[in-house]
């Protein structure tokens, strides 16, 4: 029935499908069948650059949609221009799937095994590209979807990128064997490299590849829900810096670690001493380490930044900034142009790279800030030695969009990766405590104000994924992207 839709009609509804594979909708099949709806779509075209166009809009325009919240509702910009601006930033990055279309077309063997092999190594390498490419957008990659699947053994092994292979693999594998239904030969060689692949994911699962580092401690993660409109307005400042203080001594009474959210406080910290030393005083006679957002300044410049106060100590500054929204790309023009170029905090610079783990207590804490948790690599290189992973965010940018379950994936996904349990505190949702398995053992729902308590378990030791990064799975990809070039 395909042969009848245009290659480029295929495409499109592939990529459109994709992110039903991804949170919230996590119906994990539809990544290798996207991705062999899209082999598939190019093995049969003249115009493979049209193609992957055709996916990529279909792909972006499904699944970063709520760009469009972030610019008309909170960036308070005209539906007409947050309309063009989305469209530009979802085209811009479909360009990226006509680039991989077309490398496809000039590389590919002849052979159907290896072309599968191929795609499945272009895929991931493209994927690498888009982590770097003008500062990074490394979102919907198809590896996320393993978390909750029958692969998800493989997760601290391969990395998201290798799972990305494994499940793009997978998807035109079949297609192949589709492609021919009477060939058996297809279907059971199709069958001899899933089948393996899936058991060993299954039986990875019980392997414990990181272990227990003293005892489990006690964390409260405080979710305000105050509404953006307010966190910067001066008439709810008091109340803001107020139930900071109140709800920080309370819950320091019977928790070892309070986390608050990304910039939970409404100023920089040199304007808020007088709310903040009274608490880190108090919260040192208990015993208690508290981390929070807070803006912070020198005479370097302004940051966003992360705090441990009490029986903690240290100061991160955040390293990857999100562009207009934390900075603005050729200030001099854009800034005052429209209200999305003007955001509140929006005159950030980025933290040094050599920064150290905070301590909460005696343990070592690495911290990520909002879209720090996304990039793979990034955070494996800071992780390494930490006991335990916080991330602290304000999701209320994404609305009720899929954004939000996109982005706690992406952070349950770096606690599997590495073995560590890892805290996570947001504004509005999604709040959570995550085991080094991916499992969530407290969560809140979105838009509350609330507080969840648990426990977390630190860890020593380092999965694979976490003593190598995402190099052999590029070199991989590299090398299998080469070799098959002059297999007939």
């Amino acid at each position: 029935m395909l042969d009848r839709v245009p290659s480029w009609g295929a495409a499109l509804l592939a990529g459109v499908i994709f992110p039903l594979g991804l949170a919230p909708f996590d119906v994990w099949p539809v990544i290798p069948l996207s991705a062999g709806l899209l082999y598939t779509a190019l093995n049969r075209t003249q115009r493979p650059g049209g193609t992957g166009f055709a996916y990529g809009v279909g792909f972006f325009g499904a699944g970063v949609s709520w760009v469009y919240v972030s610019i008309h509702v909170y960036g308070n910009t005209p539906v007409w221009l947050a309309v063009g601006l989305t469209t530009v930033f979802c085209g811009g990055l479909a360009l990226l799937f006509a680039a991989q279309g077309t490398a496809f077309a000039r590389l590919a063997s002849r052979h159907p095994a290896w072309r599968a092999v191929q795609f499945a190594s272009l895929w991931v390498l493209f994927e690498w590209l888009r982590s770097w490419l003008l500062t990074g957008f490394p979102w919907l990659y198809a590896g996320y979807g393993a978390l909750d699947s029958p692969l998800a053994g493989w997760i601290p092994v391969v990395g998201v990128y290798g799972a990305s292979w494994f499940l793009v693999a997978i998807g035109c594998l079949v297609a192949n064997a589709l492609s021919q239904p009477r060939d058996t030969g297809r279907w059971v060689g199709t069958a001899a490299l899933v089948g393996p692949l899936v058991i060993a994911g299954l039986l990875l699962q019980r392997t414990e590849w990181t272990i227990p580092a003293g005892e489990a401690i006690t964390v409260a993660v405080v979710q305000p829900n105050v509404p953006l409109k307010e966190k910067w307005d001066p008439r709810f400042r008091k109340q803001i810096v107020s139930d900071f203080g109140a709800r920080s001594t309370t819950l320091a009474q019977d928790h070892d670690l309070i986390v608050w959210p990304e910039s939970a406080l409404p100023g920089y910290r040199d304007r808020l001493l007088d709310v903040i030393e009274p608490v880190d005083q108090q919260l040192a006679l208990l015993g208690s380490s508290l981390i929070t957002g807070i803006a912070t300044r020198d005479t370097t410049g302004r940051y966003n930044s992360i705090t441990a106060l009490g029986a903690g100590s240290g100061t991160y500054h955040k390293q990857k900034l999100v562009p207009f929204g934390e900075y603005v790309p050729l200030e001099r023009w854009l800034r005052g142009v429209i209200a999305f170029f003007d955001l509140p905090m929006s005159q950030f610079v980025a933290g040094k790279t050599s920064q150290r783990p905070l301590l909460a207590g005696n343990l070592p804490v690495t911290p990520f800030i909002c879209y720090e948790i996304v990039y793979p690599d990034f955070v494996q290189r800071y992780a390494r030695d930490a006991a335990l992973l916080v991330t602290i965010s304000n999701d209320t940018w994404f609305g009720q969009s899929a954004g939000p379950w996109q982005h706690f994936q992406m952070a349950r996904y770096r606690a599997v990766e590495l073995g560590r349990d890892l805290i996570r505190g947001t504004n509005d949702g999604v709040s959570a405590l995550i085991t080094s398995k991916g499992v969530v053992t407290s969560t809140a729902s979105q838009f509350t104000e609330t507080v969840i308590s648990g426990s977390v378990q630190p860890r020593s030791g380092n999965t694979p994924f976490a003593a190598t990064g995402s190099l052999p799975i590029w070199v991989f990809a590299l090398i299998t992207l080469v070799l098959g070039r002059d297999r007939a």
